[in-house]
């Protein structure tokens, strides 16, 4: 798979997206080696999902969203949000990823979740759809809690739209706290492809 991205990535800087469709409906995704590094292939295992009937809300988070403090939109500012997960000193989200991620999103299957304050973008994340499953990519928060609630508000859609699978691929703290685990990668191909079969619309 890594020869292929090579031969296949354009001069334009950008992976192609047929390429990267395939990867991800073969249980892999891509991340640079650094804002300037070459792009690797992964397809962990075990593979972090969470699990859309056992999604936990924290009992501050709920009160949070009682306060109504952030309007949810979605993909009304897709490169602002990536940007905005690409701005940490140690990011695998390279000039490469975030051009092939808009190119995405251009033909409609990246998407964003986005909390705003008036006319303020507060954070949100990212990621791809395809059938029904979400391959959630990254997180970012300019104002605190900004990316939890988008979170609870994308777990709620694709609840709402018949989704069978959210991929988280690693597990970290912050994503444990909603009841991310792990599944043997087996198990998560197996999902997978049940997943990408079924036809769901995230807009």
């Amino acid at each position: 798979m890594a020869k292929n991205v090579h031969e296949q990535q354009r001069e334009d800087n950008i992976i192609e997206p047929a390429l990267l469709l395939t990867a991800y409906c073969t249980g892999l995704f891509p991340m640079a080696d650094g804002k300037e590094g070459p792009i690797r292939w992964y397809s962990p295992d075990p593979r972090g999902i969470i699990e859309l009937n056992e999604f936990r809300v924290s009992r501050s988070l709920r009160q949070v969203l009682k306060k109504n403090i952030f309007e949810i939109r979605y993909n009304t500012a897709f490169e602002k949000v990536i940007r905005c997960c690409a701005d940490r000193t140690e990011t695998w989200i390279s000039e490469t990823i975030v051009n092939s991620y808009i190119e995405l999103h251009k033909r409609g299957y990246a998407h964003s979740v986005e909390s705003w304050i008036g006319d303020s973008f507060a954070g949100g994340l990212y990621g791809v759809a395809i059938g029904g499953a979400f391959f959630g990519e990254s997180m970012c928060s300019k104002v605190s809690n900004a990316s939890k609630v988008a979170l609870v508000y994308l777990v709620n859609r694709l609840r709402e739209r018949g989704y069978l699978l959210l991929d988280v691929q690693f597990l970290n703290p912050h994503l444990i706290q909603f009841g991310a685990r792990t599944i043997p990668r087996s198990d998560y191909v197996e999902r997978l492809q049940k997943a990408i079969n079924k036809s769901c619309s995230f807009i």
